[in-house]
């Protein structure tokens, strides 16, 4: 119980932290809610004293409405229609004053909440931007949108909508009973036996629906989830005719999302359907007494008029209640999981990190590394003098890629794992963003945008001039490509570059690594989808290009590593063997192993064409 309710506290925290800023319109909301409830709680004692005393009966008990009728010139004891009129000029007045109220309540209610809400939408998607890259790979992007959004919106509706709702509810009832005592005693007890039992039968029904809640939330989540991968897949659902596949897992994931819904739903039946019992059986409770007492002449008409009126005001707040309580419930659900995301500890940078620049040879001291506890590296070590290339060989799984990682700190290392420096400096000692500015990197599988390709090409760089993004294109061999196309540079690429090949993405992608002009550059696989023949050109443009750039070029092909310095072969998660192009040909190991195998592949090809 302690530990739900620190979770509890930290999630009010967040709600709390979050309204900095709409406090003030918060609060001209609240003082203006109140002003309008007062209004509106005039008006049915001007209506009774129009009745009661204008009419002759009685003069109003309330020194409030005597002062109202002395101030507008109503003498109490006075009937006929000048009175009438003057006492229809105050009701009109009150009620106009208290719609003022009302305008500037919504309004206030509606600037703050949304100004609490882009506050969070802005927290949100900044910090999801300093999450570390371990993190992104264990999320589902489907839940991270869901949150961002379905969640948020939960928030946003009770926000504006319900939260002041409870204090609303909260202030109708003090002032609606603590006046209906003073007006009849017997009355208002036979109207406020209901109320504990309706407060009871809401929190109870809210504890109820709040873990069913979360279950929908997190089916909605993994809802998303296939439709994202789903759309961001559809060449490879086509290419390999997943299509019912796919429909079958969504119709599935859709089942249980919809069941969850139809079991809240009859839940929130039974809830409304008692509800209706309840405020029915206290309006015939109330009307029975009334009448009773109208008949004994213990209360005057406008006496049970304005009972009626105040028990009216009161009972649809006290009857929403529930529905109230339970957006509370929702909207704690969301906000806790929100809550997760921004309680996740971001990418930070110790106080005495630097940024001079970046230069010298980049060392791997006896670099160890694990995925979840499984050992990907073991103890390598190697050096790439500066303004050379280190070609890197290797099987699927056997860490290539992990080294590319490690040294754009995608991952850290952990103590007694080893080192890497660059220039002498270990890497942990630059700041994250000034070292990913000085590594360029090409992955196998690059990321597009939705944009032009010279949006894409330009990248993260300001604005550079079309020549530049020409020349970073011709490096890439994909100027010719991108004159082809109808709109040229202009071309949109469509989602995450859906409208290019395998090959076109990925020289893209060097093209944008090219213009970036880092003294480092790493090259993923980045050339696997391309053939050998433009595999061959680029790799000349890029040696001719980035002269005096420190590369790492990693590869399956031995042709695409055979130009570099110095080339590393790596065998689970070792350096198996390191040495120059000729040096690892002499060894008779596993790079002239493999460089023999495609080679006669390579030929038996060549043959098949002629």
């Amino acid at each position: 119980m302690p530990a739900e309710k620190n979770v509890e506290k930290r999630t009010l925290d967040l709600l709390w932290e979050m309204s900095k800023g709409s406090r003030g319109l918060y609060i001209v909301a609240s003082a203006s809610m109140f002003l309008s409830i007062a209004c509106n709680f005039l008006l049915p004692q001007l209506i009774r004293f129009l009745v009661d005393s204008v009419g002759g009966v009685s003069e109003s008990k309330m020194p409030v409405i005597s002062a109202i009728a002395r101030y507008a010139g109503i003498d109490p004891n006075f009937g006929g229609n000048h009175a009438f009129t003057r006492a229809g000029f105050v009701v009109v007045a009150v009620a106009a004053l208290g719609g003022i109220f009302s305008f500037i309540h919504r309004r206030s209610l509606s600037l703050g909440a949304e100004g609490l809400i882009k506050h969070l939408r802005d927290r949100l998607y900044s910090h999801i931007q300093r999450l570390p890259f371990e993190w992104h790979i264990t999320i589902q992007t489907g839940d991270i949108v869901q949150r961002c959004t379905s969640d948020v919106d939960i928030v946003r509706n009770f926000v504006f909508a319900q939260m002041i709702e409870i204090v609303r509810a909260v202030v109708l009832v003090v002032f609606a009973y603590t006046m209906l005592f003073r007006m009849n005693f017997g009355l208002a007890v036979a109207s406020f036996v209901y109320l504990p039992v309706v407060f009871l039968y809401s929190y109870t029904f809210l504890q109820k629906t709040s873990a069913r809640f979360l279950a929908a939330d997190e089916a909605e989540g993994q809802l998303l989830a296939i439709v994202q991968e789903n759309c961001s897949g559809v060449r490879v659902v086509r290419a390999f005719g997943r299509e019912r596949h796919e429909a079958d897992k969504f119709a599935a994931q859709n089942e249980l999302f919809a069941s969850l819904w139809v079991k809240l739903g009859n839940m929130l039946s039974a809830f409304w359907g008692m509800g209706d019992l309840l405020t029915g059986l206290q309006m015939i409770t109330i009307c029975a007494a009334g009448t009773y007492q109208a008949a004994k002449g213990g209360v005057t008409v406008g006496e049970f008029m304005v009972f009626l009126s105040y028990n009216g005001m009161i009972i649809w707040p006290v009857r929403g209640l529930g529905r109230v309580l339970s957006e509370a419930g929702k909207t704690m659900v969301s906000l806790g999981r929100l809550r997760e995301i921004l309680e996740t500890a971001p990418e930070t940078d110790p106080p005495d990190a630097i940024d001079t620049p970046i230069s010298g040879d980049i060392e791997f001291d006896d670099v160890s590394f694990a995925y979840d506890g499984t050992r990907v590296l073991k103890n390598v070590s190697f050096t790439v003098k500066e303004g050379t290339a280190l070609g890197i060989l290797g099987a699927t799984g056997s860490g290539k890629t992990t080294v590319a990682h490690l040294l754009c700190r995608l991952y850290d290392l952990k103590e007694g794992e080893g080192t890497i420096r660059i220039g002498g400096v270990d890497i942990k000692k630059y700041k994250r963003r000034h070292l990913r500015k000085n590594v360029g990197i090409v992955l196998q599988e690059p990321f597009l945008y939705s944009g032009t390709i010279a949006e894409n090409i330009a990248g993260l760089s300001k604005d550079p001039p079309i020549e530049r993004i020409r020349e970073a294109a011709a490096i890439a061999q994909m100027n010719s490509d991108i004159e082809r196309f109808a709109h040229g540079y202009d071309t949109i690429v469509g989602e995450r570059g859906v409208t290019l090949s395998g090959g076109q993405k990925q020289r893209m992608a060097i093209a944008r690594a090219v213009l970036k002009d880092t003294p480092i550059m790493i090259f993923d696989d980045s050339l696997s989808a391309v053939d050998t023949e433009t595999d061959t050109r680029i790799r000349t443009a890029l040696k001719e290009r980035v002269r005096g750039v420190t590369a790492i070029i990693i590869s399956h092909r031995v042709t695409t590593i055979s130009n570099a310095d110095l080339i590393m072969v790596m065998e689970d998660g070792r350096a198996a063997e390191m040495g120059t192009p000729s040096e690892l040909m002499k060894l008779g190991g596993i790079y002239c192993r493999v460089s023999g195998m495609q080679g006669a592949v390579l030929d038996e090809i060549a043959e098949d064409a002629s």
